[in-house]
């Protein structure tokens, strides 16, 4: 009966310590046509507080990079890596024994897609994020998404 008590306190402060990530980024997300069957799909960050998100390559083996990962969709090809738009900081940071990438505030992350004939579908998927300020790093945390395109 106690490993199952303990294990229940060590899964609610796991779920606790993951929504604190959450709550320190704010994530909308849209679409846009540029093209005749070719979209952005744009992940918007609003970064809470003195946090910064670190970018897709973070600078340094430690720190969570930011990942994104799109579900299989047959309709929709994703065209290469999603670019960054944003004020990116180069900082050198003693705790990771090397100079980071990350964003303050807001970062965007605009990925091309392209969709097979006139087909209406969606874009899903996922952004795995970390979040640190000065003091602390809070937990990873992942952000599901999904996306009307087409039509």
């Amino acid at each position: 009966m106690k490993k199952f008590l303990l294990l229940g306190i060590v899964a609610l402060i796991g779920s606790v310590a993951m929504a604190q990530s959450s709550k320190a980024v704010k994530w909308t997300f849209s679409s846009k046509k540029i093209a005749a069957g070719t979209y952005e799909v744009r992940m918007s960050a609003a970064i809470s507080g003195d946090y910064h998100m670190y970018a897709q390559n973070a600078g340094v083996d430690g720190p969570l990079p930011t990942a994104i990962s799109f579900n299989k969709n047959p309709l929709v090809t994703v065209d290469g890596k999603a670019k960054e738009v944003g004020k990116m900081v180069k900082k050198f940071e003693s705790a990771w024994s090397g100079t980071v990438n990350y964003y303050e505030k807001t970062v965007d992350f605009v990925q091309v897609v392209k969709v097979k004939g006139k087909a209406k579908t969606n874009v899903s998927g996922k952004v795995e994020f970390m979040v640190c300020n000065d003091e602390q790093c809070l937990p990873p945390s992942e952000e599901e998404f999904t996306v009307n395109i087409g039509g």
